[in-house]
């Protein structure tokens, strides 16, 4: 049966249906968010997210904290057309202002875990290029990402201890995708009635990608590379060789035409150490970043996109109970490469964490120098020669 939502007020439509009807049936098609609010200074760093899955009508979402390499995670989900609204339980997202002014807050749960803030846009949203991939002519990725820095204000709350969020120091990063995300079990079929994955195209190795701010100066890059270390379009739900901007003020955006790399890891791990980054703009200006990591960093494993993340061995697509379910965990993480049991009995060997809080330095191309912090993620999946891994 088909049913209106509040946003079928707005001319916004894009099918002949009520925006809660999506134009696929493919499960895999979702729409949502990602907010990090972080402060190199107060070595903290809290993680949360919520998205939509039309075709299994469910709205599910994250928020957690890492601390001295200490992460603690509450999961909240529910039916999605029951309310057709940014809120679970106890946690709610509001739009105050279209990407200046996000309001996000989570009231009293189990978790210990309490926050009210405010997450301003610090500079326009990037819209990155197209994300694509296939697997023998399907696609498997057809999605719309967007980024953006900021800055964030209020506090958070860890059993009753509470920690001021200031935007003198506190930092943001955010992106809001929609489209056809690539299959995560449960919700996926089984390989062994499919034949064997052939994605053709060149597959991606590296991905180092950073939303970081510093006084008026933010910005936003991404570098993908080729096991290789080549920087050419690849068939990948992360494919684009290299994209982004910097922003000195909302209005003033710099244009970058490319980016290289000299990436150190902890010996013996994929950890990154330390990293610098050149940056060209499109005059041909230099920018040189030094991206210095605080403390472990924190592990997606919690957050609901895997199956066994959920303690009933579902995930954030999966259906839980009705009402309003919701559990937390807390674990610590602050040696790393370690090996994690997910809820299912899954065991993900040798795993580390991906995502840093890392201390930034950005001196421009006339010797301006600014320091602040960022959100960088780096993958290195598989074979990458640049770095001998094999």
């Amino acid at each position: 049966m088909l049913s209106l939502s509040p946003y079928d007020e707005l001319p916004v439509h894009q099918t002949p249906y009520p925006l809660s009807i999506v134009s696929t049936t493919d499960p895999g098609f979702d729409d949502g968010y990602f907010f990090g609010a972080f402060s190199a200074e107060d070595r903290c760093f809290c993680f949360q997210g919520l998205r939509i899955n039309p075709n299994t009508d469910i709205i599910g979402g994250y928020v957690g904290i890492m601390r001295d390499g200490v992460q603690r995670t509450v999961r909240f989900s529910r039916t999605w057309r029951e309310l057709c609204d940014t809120t679970v339980g106890p946690y709610r997202m509001e739009i105050i202002e279209p990407y200046r002014d996000i309001h996000l807050t989570l009231g009293d749960n189990p978790s210990g875990i309490r926050l009210d803030l405010h997450w301003m846009g610090s500079a326009p949203a990037f819209l990155e290029a197209h994300h694509l991939a296939f697997n023998r002519g399907r696609p498997t990725t057809d999605q719309t990402r967007y980024s953006q820095p900021g800055t964030v204000r209020g506090w958070i709350e860890i059993d009753g201890r509470r920690i001021e969020v200031d935007p003198s120091h506190w930092y943001g990063s955010r992106d809001h995708s929609w489209g056809l995300y690539f299959e995560r079990p449960p919700l996926a079929p089984d390989p062994k009635w499919l034949p064997p994955r052939d994605p053709g195209g060149v597959p991606r190795a590296l991905r180092f990608w950073t939303l970081f701010g510093a006084g008026g100066l933010s910005g936003f890059y991404a570098i993908h590379e080729s096991p290789e270390g080549k920087r050419v379009p690849m068939n990948d739900t992360f494919g684009t060789p290299f994209e982004g901007r910097l922003y000195l003020g909302w209005d003033h955006p710099i244009e970058l035409a490319g980016g290289s790399h000299e990436l150190e890891l902890v010996p013996g791990t994929r950890l990154l150490k330390a990293a610098t980054i050149t940056l060209i703009d499109s005059e041909g200006g230099k920018w040189t970043q030094r991206i210095e990591p605080v403390g472990p960093p924190w592990v997606t494993a919690t957050i609901g996109y895997q199956a066994g993340s959920w303690r009933d061995g579902g995930s954030m697509r999966t259906y839980h109970g009705p009402g309003v379910s919701l559990e937390w965990d807390e674990f610590d993480f602050s040696r790393q490469p370690f090996d994690h049991t997910m809820y299912n009995g899954t065991v993900l060997r040798g795993l580390h964490g991906k995502e840093y809080l890392s201390r930034i330095t950005t001196t421009a191309p006339d010797g301006r120098r600014w320091t602040g912090a960022g959100h960088t993620e780096l993958f290195l999946d598989g074979p990458y020669a640049p770095l001998g891994l094999a």
